[in-house]
């Protein structure tokens, strides 16, 4: 695999010498320098151009950065199934090399390049030959920071959450799997929303937890992120109970924390009730 340094030489040397694109900054996780690296960070790279078609139209310059496995063009995609886009302004390509290495490649006219650099923190400049990009400040993963929630926010959290888990266990007692993990996730998603505010609550909402919660390891309590991991399940119906019972828990406990610390009015009995209701359910197949 080829090293960060190799990778960003690649990347900035074809923006030189290529006067068809006039500015090159990357986003994403190799900007932020409050997470540890690894080998399996992509490169989010947005090539500012004088016109986007001439890399729409013709790909050979693929070839430069190394051998592919796998290309996705988002924007191409959704346009097959019927969305209006104006590729003109802007495109994407998503690319695995072979080595290992990513790199997702978006390219901007100028039009739309000043807006989108002012409105992501964790932007770096490489290169700007035009100098016309506003000066920025350093990097930071601000805007990927957990916002702090609206009491009615909270409520519809706590209601999606609850009302989820009879249906949950309607199809479980119905064998209807596939019906029973689908209510399930979108159960759990709730969760995830009560586990962000719980975390961003102990870190004053200073702290991103990543994308999908992928960080919630390092920020939960080691016995709260062991109950946590037991809220997943597979396809065996007692364990997706388990499953089931270890959320509950885990969303009264986050709940609680969240409605203390922000002053919500938060009824404790309601997620007591339908424990009851689910417990009483899951007895009559024992």
């Amino acid at each position: 695999m080829r090293t960060e340094s190799e990778m960003m030489n690649s990347i900035l040397n074809f923006a030189k010498s290529n006067e068809k694109i006039r500015a090159v900054w990357l986003n994403g996780s190799r900007a932020n320098n409050n997470i540890e690296k690894d080998d399996f960070q992509d490169y989010d790279i947005v090539y500012v151009v004088d016109d986007t078609s001439r890399f729409i139209e013709d790909k050979s310059w693929i070839d430069y950065f190394g051998k592919t496995i796998i290309i996705q063009e988002p924007d191409d995609i959704d346009r097959n199934l019927g969305e209006d886009l104006d590729f003109s302004h802007h495109y994407m390509f998503l690319i695995l090399f072979k080595d290992g290495n990513r790199i997702d490649f978006k390219f901007l006219n100028k039009a739309y390049a000043v807006d989108e650099y002012k409105h992501d923190s964790l932007t770096v400049l490489l290169l700007d030959k035009d100098n016309f990009l506003p000066s920025s400040s350093d990097p930071s993963d601000l805007d990927y920071w957990v916002k702090k929630t609206s009491e009615a926010e909270f409520k519809a959290c706590q209601s999606e959450f609850w009302w989820c888990l009879q249906n949950i266990s309607k199809g479980i007692m119905r064998d209807e799997l596939t019906f029973a993990m689908r209510m399930y996730q979108i159960a759990h998603e709730e969760l995830e929303k009560m586990t962000n505010w719980y975390i961003g609550i102990n870190t004053g909402f200073t702290t991103s937890v990543g994308k999908f919660g992928k960080y919630y390891k390092k920020y939960l309590p080691n016995e709260i992120y062991e109950l946590y991991i037991k809220t997943y399940s597979d396809s065996d119906y007692e364990n997706l109970w388990n499953a089931m019972f270890s959320s509950c828990e885990l969303f009264q406990i986050f709940s609680k924390h969240v409605s203390n610390n922000l002053d919500f009015e938060f009824d404790l009995s309601i997620g007591d009730k339908v424990v009851e209701y689910i417990q009483r359910i899951r007895d009559t197949v024992r």
